[in-house]
């Protein structure tokens, strides 16, 4: 792992091409939208006239929200809370979570916004992209166009994007340079508009403006890929990123300026389907144009959809998300697939694409999704900041600084909830509730589970194993067992080893997996409590690391017998003498409610909602990587509130 480290977080010229490619899909399509929605919302659908003070207004907020909101906070501050080069919330969190673990809920709220936003991305992009097609033809219907993309794009991600993915660079390369030649030809048509960037623009706009404040929620959109620039951070390093934004920024800023240079000099002919970024073109260089921002914005989506998957594998590692397949389609590091995620994400986007029809309308739901994660992500860094010992004053900086222009923005996007806000509202509330009721049933479940000491049990299990009188159930028995500590273990095993039904076996194994705040550990250690009869392995694994147990305990058994510390030779003489290997068996314990209980009526919604979820998600044995053919599922009642006691008469 130190050597991925250091080598992402060395400037190399590939690595500022992959900090191109992935990191600023989102905020590098911006442009195509954030001007358009100023003008939408602060004259057309306000009924007033398009004046030089919402221009120069819009834009000193434009350029002073990425300064602040982007450069200062994300890319100079929250950089730093790395997790061994890796970053995002649920990164964040793992960095404080042994002393607040109760910091879970900021992040599940943050990741789960997040992935709403994952799911609207891809529609606004591009949807903003091919109606550009509009200026050509009026007519040409862009929706068909619009589904098409998206679906062919959560097609591919089956096979991978590991070949596409290394277009995305030189392809960003190019937007980004037009984006800057495209601003700066404009704005030596009206150079007066540099003066936007004094800040007391943006303040007269805020103040004095009819509904000046309100247009925060328009504004914001310009910085909606700075959560998504932290969380792909483990890509191509901090350092990368940092040189690469300077380069991001001009071009972006060249292009607002650029935008608003054209508005200024054209304000009569400005219509409510009017976009600046398509204005700035000249006429012969249009139809380029589309085709160079719809092929930005399918790597912005893209960009998204594998943070998505990303984020739902370290979820799934923290336990805040229901079991599910996870594959790898290359050999890339951090590369993941997630069938059942891609499906949700296709059919949303799809969804959105249908109901709002046109990248306007889908504004108001866009920027809520971001400002809820970038709160939360606030909220977290300070707690990182107060454990890494960083002074109280400069917390109380950062406090003072971003929680009022972070309430702010949220304030200004939640007046758009009626507008379309509530699609966002409702996407994450629902990814919010399967997290909970996921995070909070596995601590129900948890709660009582009873341990005992392995060490009591030892002298039966011995005896058990030389019991010939109880037919022989496998050579090797294996248990997957929660218990931390070397010398416990679950008494559900011990029930389903001695009394489920007698399993004698020759050596009896039992494997915990703790799940490491480093993003990719990958550490074992073995505890022979009685050698060559009982021995206890621990695998340390990453959250960010697939879990093959089938094929990590594979490979532990052959160190072991590399190493003389235990014999897997099958004990039956007639394989014994042939040199034969015996027999694993894998047994998962998989509990069910007893109806032996007494739950709080929030409790059972909890836990009937938990098993509901359990029965839908897929299996232990899967999750694991265990082979299918080598495990048996065996079902266990789960007594969570035993039923009170009662008096029952016998009669004669």
């Amino acid at each position: 792992m130190g050597d991925h480290h250091s080598k992402i977080n060395k400037i190399s010229l590939g690595g500022v091409l992959i900090a191109l490619g992935i990191i600023y899909g989102d905020i590098g399509t911006s442009p195509l939208y954030v001007m358009k929605a100023i003008i939408h919302q602060g004259a057309f659908s306000s009924n007033l006239p398009i004046t030089p003070e919402l221009i120069y207004g819009g834009l000193s907020c434009i350029f002073w929200t990425i300064t602040l909101q982007t450069t200062i906070k994300y890319v100079l501050l929250v950089l730093r809370a790395d997790n061994n080069g890796e970053g995002g919330i649920f990164s964040l969190f793992t960095l404080v979570k042994r002393r607040k673990p109760y910091l879970i809920w900021p992040a599940i709220i943050g990741g789960c916004f997040l992935l709403a936003d994952g799911m609207i991305t891809p529609p606004i992009s591009v949807s903003s992209a091919v109606e550009g097609l509009l200026i050509l033809n009026p007519d040409i219907p862009t929706l068909p166009i619009v589904i098409t993309i998206i679906s062919l794009l959560f097609l591919i991600q089956r096979m991978g994007t590991s070949i596409v993915g290394k277009m995305f660079g030189p392809v960003m390369l190019v937007w980004f340079s037009m984006l800057g030649i495209l601003g700066f030809s404009s704005i030596v048509g009206h150079p007066e508009i540099l003066k936007s960037l004094n800040p007391k623009y943006a303040v007269e706009l805020l103040t004095h403006y009819p509904q000046g404040f309100w247009l925060l929620g328009a504004v914001f959109l310009c910085t909606t890929g700075a959560e998504a620039l932290y969380s792909d951070m483990g890509h191509c390093g901090k350092k990368n990123i940092r040189i690469s934004w300077i380069f991001v920024k001009l071009t972006l800023v060249l292009n607002y300026m650029g935008q608003g240079a054209w508005i200024i000099n054209n304000i009569a002919e400005i219509n409510d389907k009017t976009n600046p970024f398509y204005e700035i073109m000249p006429s012969w260089f249009l139809l380029p144009g589309i085709a160079i921002a719809t092929l930005a914005t399918i790597i912005a989506s893209q960009a998204m959809i594998s943070g998505s998957f990303t984020l739902v594998a370290e979820a799934l590692r923290l336990n805040v998300w229901p079991k599910v397949k996870l594959k790898y389609p290359s050999d890339l590091k951090g590369q993941i697939y997630v069938p059942s995620v891609n499906l949700l994400l296709w059919i949303g986007c799809i969804g959105i694409v249908l109901y709002f029809k046109e990248s306007t309308k889908m504004e108001a739901a866009y920027g809520l999704a971001i400002i809820v994660t970038m709160l939360m992500t606030s909220f977290l860094l300070v707690n990182f900041l107060q454990s890494i010992k960083v002074s109280k004053y400069l917390i109380a900086l950062f406090i003072l600084v971003f929680f009022p222009i972070e309430l702010s923005f949220l304030m200004a996007n939640i007046v758009k909830i009626p507008a379309g806000g509530w699609m966002t509202l409702l996407i994450g509330s629902i990814f919010a509730t399967v997290m909970f009721i996921w995070y909070k049933g596995r601590k129900i479940k948890n709660r009582l589970t009873e341990f005992v000491q392995l060490k009591t049990y030892i002298p039966i299990l011995e005896q058990l194993s030389k019991d010939e009188s109880v037919s022989k159930f496998a050579t090797h028995l294996v248990y997957l067992t929660s218990a931390d500590l070397k010398n416990e273990i679950e008494s559900k095993v011990m029930y389903s080893i001695l009394q489920k039904q007698p399993k004698r076996a020759d050596i009896y194994w039992f494997v915990h997996i703790n799940v490491d705040d480093q993003p990719y550990t990958m550490e074992y250690k073995v505890d022979h409590i009685v050698p060559n009869d009982i021995v206890k392995v621990e695998f340390n694994l990453g959250f960010r690391v697939e879990q093959k147990i089938n094929y990590y305990f594979r490979r532990v058994v052959e160190e072991l017998v590399l190493n003389k510390e235990v014999d897997v030779t099958s004990r039956y003489t007639s394989l014994r003498e042939q040199n034969i290997t015996g027999d694993f068996k894998f047994v998962v314990l998989q509990r069910h409610l007893s109806t032996d209980n007494e739950l709080s009526k929030t409790e059972q919604w909890i836990m009937d909602f938990y098993f509901t979820l359990d029965k839908l998600s897929l299996s232990e044995a899967k999750a694991f990587g265990l082979d299918t053919s080598s495990v048996l599922i065996e079902k266990v009642p789960l007594v969570i509130a035993p039923l009170k006691e009662f008096k029952m008469k016998r009669s004669y």
